[in-house]
């Protein structure tokens, strides 16, 4: 069975429509509770960084340093898991505080990625990863009236640390009423289910194998 990490960096939390949806793919995926890691980054809030975290990096602390506590927990429940599911806000045309927070934590020299004269070289194997990205208004298609800086950052900043295997699902338009958001969420289930098909043929084989 698939080991997951699931990250909710919006401000409804549980409530949001991004949120109910990952946990109702999840679920058909019948993950037990060990394999899956949910981390919710506004109850649970990520300490920011500060100069004892730069101190301990550019000193070349050992990674059981205090100060390294925190990017330690988050990087090794990353490399724990197979499938990362990111639920987030697009926030002012990219992502919120929180998963940048949760980025500036797990993105870190020598332990995540290497510097090299040709640029980053990632450290963190790759994963499939789905990010679904819900906003008010539309940012892709004939409807778009934004910029969207959320989606190229993203994904350079997963690939920085070798994680390219990165797929979109987009609930847009949701302030449009409930037809609209029943229609971004329709649209974006399907998505999502094509994304995980593979995992749930997984999960269906080791239970075939079990019997």
């Amino acid at each position: 069975m698939t080991r997951t990490l699931l990250l909710n960096s919006g401000p409804h939390g549980q409530a949001s429509h991004g949120y109910q949806l990952a946990a109702e793919m999840l679920a058909e995926l019948g993950l037990s509770q060990q394999q899956l890691v949910e981390r919710d980054l506004l109850a649970s809030p990520i300490p920011p960084i500060g100069r004892d975290y730069v101190l301990a990096v550019t000193s070349g602390a050992s990674a059981e340093a205090p100060a390294l506590a925190w990017s330690e927990t988050l990087i090794s429940e990353l490399e724990a898991s197979e499938l990362l599911l990111i639920v987030t806000p697009m926030h002012n045309f990219a992502i919120p505080a929180t998963l940048k927070l949760w980025l500036d934590h797990v993105i870190r020299i020598h332990r995540s990625f290497e510097s090299t004269p040709e640029g980053k070289i990632g450290l963190i194997k790759d994963r499939p990863t789905l990010v679904l990205v819900s906003s008010g208004g539309f940012h892709t298609g004939p409807r778009a009236r934004q910029e969207d800086f959320l989606t190229p950052y993203l994904r350079y900043a997963l690939a920085s640390i070798g994680i390219r295997n990165v797929h979109f699902v987009l609930l847009q338009g949701l302030v449009f009423g409930p037809d609209a958001v029943a229609t971004a969420v329709d649209a974006a289930r399907d998505v999502l289910r094509a994304q995980l098909e593979p995992f749930k043929r997984q999960a269906q084989g080791a239970l075939t194998a079990a019997r």
